[in-house]
């Protein structure tokens, strides 16, 4: 039985839990996925911590030699065995070549970027020449902002979610600042109803129908980080364009976690990181996406905007 042939998650559990004439919260069901998981073999791929490696904790009940249940992927993904030797290949070459490492050998560093565009272009369903590879998260977002926002005083909104990741809502904020605007009234903050926890799709969808003719741009998680939900972004996409909004993703927690297709789904502009579930280490490059419909109408921000753009950050 493959449990997940046209279900989803919650309806895998239930199938697994009848197969089983258990509780979906049970250990044997989460025993039977392991099992019959067709991607298991790639944990032997990486490196799992042992706990006695970890922060000093009580040991006493627990056996330290064995490897952590490891759930943290979201904030740093787990370190691949190759990365050492390919860290070390780097390494000899410098030690070597030194400055002709830049432009000589397999991986040339000024290029190293090239090498992986089309692997990440599959990652989150774009072309290749749609995909960057540069700086860090943040930065990327304020770039693909100071681009793709430009408020005007009838459509001068960005919608986001309520509970969005911090660096996130702070980035959104010095963006409405820098263009002029009060962020108490630019920012259009979508929350879960009463009671709930996560966002209904039909919510958003309102949302962008009511206020869409003031919102300049709609910019949300792929997957947000607080609750794990993943936002439907195809209708998400639809529904913004057509209220004439720019409609972008931050998709840290997307990226490598679920399946993504930015191109198809029309979407015009996304970030991400590659830290988290695509295991690339601390300090790794950031992703950004530009559909290649906006090849003519969108241009990167100028100098004098990325002065101002800093300048702002720094002075906050």
């Amino acid at each position: 039985m493959n449990p997940f042939d046209g279900s989803n998650p919650r309806e895998a559990l239930e199938q697994v839990a009848a197969l089983l004439r258990c509780s979906p919260t049970s250990a044997e069901v989460a025993s039977y996925l392991d099992k019959h998981d067709q991607l298991r073999h790639l944990r032997e791929d990486f490196l799992v911590p042992k706990i006695a490696d970890l922060p000093p904790s009580d040991l006493t009940l627990v056996d330290g030699s064995a490897e952590c249940i490891y759930l943290v992927g979201n904030s740093l993904g787990l370190q691949p065995k190759k990365a050492r030797k390919y860290l070390e290949e780097e390494l000899d070459k410098w030690a070597k070549t030194g400055v002709h490492g830049h432009t000589e050998g397999s991986r040339p560093w000024a290029w190293a970027e090239n090498n992986i565009e089309e692997l990440m272009a599959k990652v989150v369903g774009a072309k290749a020449e749609e995909v960057a590879l540069m700086n860090g998260l943040t930065v990327n977002l304020h770039l693909l902002m100071l681009s793709f926002y430009k408020p005007t005083a009838a459509r001068h909104k960005i919608l986001l979610e309520h509970k969005a990741f911090p660096s996130d809502h702070y980035a959104v904020e010095s963006q409405i600042r820098l263009r002029g605007f009060d962020p108490q009234q630019s920012m259009l903050l979508v929350s879960p109803r009463q009671g709930e926890h996560t966002l209904r799709t039909e919510d958003i969808l309102e949302t962008i129908e009511k206020e869409g003719d003031a919102v300049a741009v709609v910019m949300l998680s792929g997957v947000q980080y607080y609750t794990g939900q993943l936002f439907d972004m195809a209708a998400i996409a639809e529904a913004g364009h057509r209220k004439g909004c720019y409609v972008g993703f931050d998709c840290a927690h997307a990226a490598g976690n679920v399946e993504l297709k930015l191109h198809d789904w029309g979407v015009d502009f996304a970030c991400w990181c590659s830290y988290k579930y695509l295991n690339s280490g601390a300090g790794g490059l950031a992703g950004a996406f530009i559909h290649e419909k906006h090849r003519d109408d969108i241009r990167p921000a100028n100098r004098g905007e990325l002065y101002a753009m800093l300048s702002y950050i720094l002075r906050v």
